[in-house]
């Protein structure tokens, strides 16, 4: 969120103002009483476009501090529920601009965007006026060294007066991008404020989980548990790759490739069963093992909107009859728990073992049927019955 965001620019030195971070509307109205003067309510959600969303006010008092907060706090900002703003002192911004490094896949390096017409319309400007939207490659050994944060800012085309600030603060967000291992850090908007001071008036800052518990355990105090989703932090909790989608049919499979084909296959097949969709994305990898398909079982099954099951997996190193006996086990160790019907395709290596394995088991729940699309078919149809 902006404020953890901003704590983590003061912590490598980028200039930025932090404010107080309040639940309730008594503490909106008691901050701004200690900020005093006038100050800016901000929604602290993980989207964007909250000012447009009515998510962002200014208060000339704490009165009115405490007025906005109330009706800010509660209020849903692209589905996501606001349970807390931020309080500012308001700085209001004599030219805004944009700057943000990012992970750059297409070309597996980095990538700095930067422009100084952006700002909050940066959408726009870059639709517009795309000229004025620079993206300057970052060598991934070389790094945003002084000299390279120069070159940034010229290019960019700073106003003369801000350049040395601007080369101090990029090298800031540098080292924030690369320090805590991130894969974007963006300031949107980068405001030049009265005194030609330069300050990251907002921030977002995306963080690899995958760095997380081993290089930054500390990220952890970023994570509000009683936020996140429950069936998301119990996949979690049982190390399973796992997204919750808005849909009926849950998917489980083997490999991330495998995975979001058979999300397009279950889209594809449940336009012709009552719109039907992807539940999730699941992915067991390589060890699908009775415990870990119990697992992922486990948490699909806790999924109210699933009605149907498709278990799509590749026998590779993992062969179908080593799947097949996970099945058969996580169904035991489920017992009455499993309550909805498994559609399962098996395929690859030891496939004639691996479904002749189910076939004994013959299970109420489980289906088995030969190919990817007839399978999505059957687990849109029963999802849909």
């Amino acid at each position: 969120m902006e404020y953890q965001a901003k704590e983590l620019f003061a912590k490598h030195g980028v200039a930025t103002t932090l404010g107080k971070v309040v639940t309730t509307a008594d503490e909106a109205k008691a901050a701004a009483e200690e900020i005093g003067g006038v100050t800016v309510i901000k929604a602290q959600v993980k989207a964007g476009g909250r000012g447009k969303a009515g998510g962002v006010k200014i208060a000339k008092t704490a009165d009115e501090a405490y007025e906005h907060a109330s009706n800010i706090l509660g209020m849903d900002i692209k589905g996501l529920t606001v349970n807390r703003v931020l309080v500012t002192p308001a700085t209001p911004p004599i030219e805004e601009y944009y700057f943000s490094f990012l992970l750059d896949r297409s070309n597996r390096s980095y990538l700095t965007i930067a422009s100084v017409e952006g700002g909050v319309e940066i959408e726009e400007v870059a639709k517009t006026n795309p000229d004025a939207v620079k993206q300057i490659a970052v060598d991934a050994g070389e790094g945003v060294d002084e000299a390279k944060a120069r070159a940034i800012v010229n290019e960019a085309g700073f106003p003369a007066e801000l350049v040395e600030q601007a080369v101090t603060l990029i090298q800031g967000l540098w080292t924030v991008f690369t320090e805590e291992d991130a894969t974007l850090v963006e300031v949107n908007p980068l405001a030049r404020l009265e005194g030609d001071k330069l300050e990251a008036l907002d921030g977002k800052v995306s963080l690899d989980d995958n760095a997380s518990e081993v290089r930054h355990p500390e990220h952890e105090e970023f994570v509000i548990h009683e936020e996140a989703d429950p069936l998301e932090a119990k996949a979690k909790a049982k190390g399973l790759n796992y997204v919750k989608l808005d849909g009926e049919v849950g998917i489980i499979g083997n490999g991330a490739g495998l995975v979001m084909s058979t999300l397009d296959v279950v889209a594809y097949a449940g336009e012709k069963h009552g719109s039907v969709k992807p539940a999730n994305f699941l992915d067991i990898g390589g060890g699908a093992s009775a415990q870990v398909m119990a697992d992922g079982l486990d948490v699909i099954l806790g999924d109210e909107q699933v009605k149907s099951v498709f278990v799509n997996v590749f026998g590779g190193i993992t062969s179908c009859d080593a799947v097949a006996n996970g099945i058969k086990g996580a169904l035991e160790l489920l017992g009455d728990d499993a309550t909805k019907p498994l559609v399962v395709r098996l395929d690859g290596n030891n496939v004639d073992e691996g479904r002749a394995i189910l076939d004994e088991l013959n299970h109420p729940l489980v289906t088995q049927v030969d190919t990817m699309d007839g399978a999505a078919d059957k687990a849109a149809e029963l999802a849909n019955g």
